[in-house]
């Protein structure tokens, strides 16, 4: 009889599967209440689009400014970059030490600039690229 194999790395994602699942059954517990409770009286008021308070008017197919591109564009730029800061923040202890950590301490005398010196690096490119931006005029709606 062959012996069980051993599940060290499926035990440390177990609590990972266990909360997606649980957001899975909580989702699907959500809408089936809901379908189960809803009273469907469709009306012309409750047909028609309505988006940020304001009712539609013309035409979905209207062509936009490009200035909504490039806000949006921008938007989404400025966005990706702060999620790198999510990593750096993880490591930044081992980052700002100069020797391995014991017990999650950084030595006496070894702590370091170069964790938060790369950070400030990376945000002074960040300010430098939005002040070329602001500078160009990107940021205006007129």
């Amino acid at each position: 009889m062959a012996a069980l194999p051993q599940f060290g790395m499926a035990r440390e994602y177990f609590p990972i599967l266990l909360l997606l699942g649980f957001v899975a059954m909580n989702a699907v517990l959500i809408i089936g209440a809901s379908a189960l409770t809803i009273r469907k009286r469709p009306t012309p008021v409750k047909r028609a689009s309505y988006e940020s308070g304001i009712p539609a008017i013309g035409n979905a197919r209207e062509r936009f400014s490009v200035a909504f591109y490039m806000i949006a564009m921008l938007f989404i730029i400025f966005d990706i970059e702060t999620v790198f800061m999510i990593p750096w923040a993880t490591f930044y202890r081992q980052l700002s030490c100069s020797t391995e950590l014991a017990d999650g301490v950084c030595a006496a005398g070894s702590v370091s600039f170069f964790g938060l010196g790369e950070m400030l690096i990376f945000m002074a490119i960040l300010v430098v690229g939005f002040v070329y931006v602001w500078k160009k005029g990107a940021l205006r709606w007129d």
